[in-house]
Formats: C-alpha cells, structure tokens, sequence
C-alpha cells in the first residue's frame, strides 16, 4: 500500500478504506506476503477499461474545460 500512498497522495488510512471498499467489492484483490497485502485488479480487463477512461478524458478534457456549463461558480 505504501505505493499507492506515495502515488495518490492519500493517508495510509484513507487508502486502505479504499482499498478495502474496492477489495469488498471485488475490482480488487489481496495477497498478504508477510507484513504487507499486495493488492492487483480482479480482472485484467479492468486495466484496459480505465486506459481507456484515461484517453477519453485526456482528449475531451479541453472542450470540459472550455465549456461555460462547467465553470467554477
């Protein structure tokens, strides 16, 4: 979990709620090696589908930002 708190910026405690929830709702899952639980994605499709959530929101991200629907008020 220690990566995951280096990489998000999330509190220890505040990952592993996440990553319980995530966990209990299966897109998780959890090896324990010794002191620490190693956590990867249930599926490996959910890999694919949030690279391409990723690519989605990079490319529209600008017409998001540029339409007044959204703007900070």
């Amino acid at each position: 979990m220690g990566e995951i708190v280096v990489m998000t910026g999330l509190s220890q405690s505040n990952a592993s709620n996440h990553l319980r929830c995530l966990s209990e709702c299966g897109l998780v899952t959890g090896e324990q090696r010794g002191r620490y639980v190693h956590y990867r994605l249930s599926d490996s499709r959910l890999k694919d589908l949030l690279r391409l959530a990723e690519e989605l929101l990079r490319e529209t991200a600008c017409g998001i930002d540029a339409c007044g629907n959204y703007s900070v008020r």
